[in-house]
């Protein structure tokens, strides 16, 4: 296919910023013709995925909006009924289908969740806090100039800092963000094993419909997307969920489990994600983790569960194996490319290195964003079918061990071999490790969308 018009869709979305630290604003609209003009004055702001020259900028601005936030920027209601249900709906509302229930339910949200008030997100990374504390507030300067809009609340999150260097490590120790699709016509670093396997074992691109709306995806389809077309066009879909990790009871469970697990804590932490600590792949590395591996990235993501099919090496539940299951299905991974999706996101909360004291009442967690052109397709599905149920892979009522809402219940099989290092083990009584604070759908739309939500020039005939 042609090249995309980089300069038409949010840089949000194109490309991972890797920036270490960002600030999200959840803004309300009390009058939709200022909230316009706002978004008039920001869009000098937002961040394109036009290519960088040379070094990266000192900060980025994205923005967001949820069904309840183009209604009140009053689009027509002829094209407020042709967004997908579930986006009108909104994530608190599909609580039921998504199972967040019990510590995971809406009335156990952060405030600014609760109401439905929020109608915008506006992202701010940047590559230093003096950068992002910057633009904030020039952003803030121009909402409080304008009028019409409030700061719900916000959200601070930034990488952790290691030997004065940002990682992707997150809080339960793991290093993270190696699995982002590759799409047609989408410029990036791509690695083997990012996007859909081929029959002849190598790796293609995704289709390009199975991020931005306007464009054929998998199945050859256009994705469900609003009228008129130009509103849709280069836009998606984004996810925002803000989840909680509950570090002391993580770190206890794995501690008491290690005692009577052979292979020691260290691979056992291993088998709960499908990955070493350290990022080493367990299907390509199965007794210590290898950084030489890590560091390569023609091996990093290069790998397939076809020949693990009863999982000894990886367990069929392990995290990266149950939200990517690559070939484990059969049919050459074809199942599963309809599923993906495309994570951002930062953790927040301070960092504590093994051995440090911890709570689970602290503020701590990772700030989970998915983008995808399908919400019902591909998060819901992956969120409902692959890590609150596990039939697909076998595994029954089994939840993922990381996200799944276990309540004390749950249980985790590690299948193992005849090794003395490698035995079958059963983790039960699972708590919740991570808990759901609060999010919902957004819809990311194009420079030219934004444009027109501005000036009033939404027409859906």
């Amino acid at each position: 296919m042609s090249k995309l018009n980089e300069t038409d869709i949010q840089g949000f979305v194109l490309r991972g910023y890797n920036l270490p630290v960002a600030r999200y604003f959840f803004l309300h609209f009390e009058d939709a013709k200022r909230a316009r003009g706002l978004i008039a004055r920001l869009l000098s702001h937002v961040t394109t995925g036009q290519r960088w020259d040379g070094a990266k900028p000192q900060s980025t601005v994205n923005i967001a909006f949820t069904h309840r936030g183009l209604q009140h920027l009053e689009l027509p209601d002829a094209t407020l009924l042709t967004f997908p249900v579930e986006f009108q709906q909104g994530m608190k509302h599909r609580a039921e289908i998504l199972g967040d229930s019990g510590v995971n339910s809406p009335d156990r949200w952060d405030e600014v969740w609760r109401g439905d008030r929020v109608h915008a997100w506006l992202g701010i990374n940047g590559l230093a806090l003096e950068a992002l504390d910057a633009r904030s507030a020039a952003i803030i300067t121009a909402i409080e100039e304008t009028g019409g809009v409030s700061v719900l609340g916000s959200q601070e999150a930034a990488a952790e800092v290691i030997d004065g260097k940002p990682t992707t490590k997150e809080h339960f120790g793991f290093t993270d963000g190696f699995g982002n699709p590759d799409y047609l016509g989408v410029e990036r670093s791509s690695q083997p094993g990012q996007g859909k396997l081929l029959p002849n074992g190598r790796w293609a691109p995704l289709a390009t419909g199975e991020l931005l709306l306007g464009y054929a995806d998998e199945a050859g389809e256009l994705p469900v997307a609003p009228v008129p077309h130009l509103l849709a066009s280069n836009g998606t879909f984004m996810v925002y969920r803000k989840l909680h990790q509950n570090l002391a009871t993580f770190r206890n469970f794995l501690e008491q489990h290690a005692t009577t697990y052979a292979g020691g804590k260290e691979k056992l932490a291993a088998k709960f994600v499908g990955r070493w600590r350290d990022g080493t792949p367990i299907e390509l590395s199965s007794d210590n983790p290898d950084l030489t591996i890590v560091e390569d990235p023609n091996r990093s993501t290069n790998f397939t569960f076809g020949a693990d099919a009863e999982g000894t090496r990886c367990p069929m539940g392990a995290h990266i194996r149950r939200v990517h299951p690559r070939d484990a299905f059969g049919f050459n991974g074809r199942l599963i490319n309809r599923r993906r999706i495309t994570r951002r996101g930062l953790p927040y909360g301070r960092f504590a290195p093994e051995g440090t004291p911890v709570s689970d009442t602290e503020e701590r967690g990772v700030i989970f964003m998915a983008l995808n052109a399908s919400l019902s397709r591909q998060f819901e599905f992956v969120q409902q079918q692959w890590i609150q149920y596990g039939n697909d892979a076998r595994l029954g009522n089994d939840k993922d061990l990381l996200l799944g809402n276990h309540g004390g219940h749950g249980r985790f099989v590690v299948q193992g071999d005849a090794s003395l290092t490698n035995p079958t083990f059963v983790c039960s009584n699972l708590p919740d490790f991570v808990e759901l604070r609060g999010g919902d759908y957004f819809f990311l739309p194009s420079i030219t969308a934004l444009g027109m939500i501005a000036r009033g020039l939404v027409d859906p005939r």
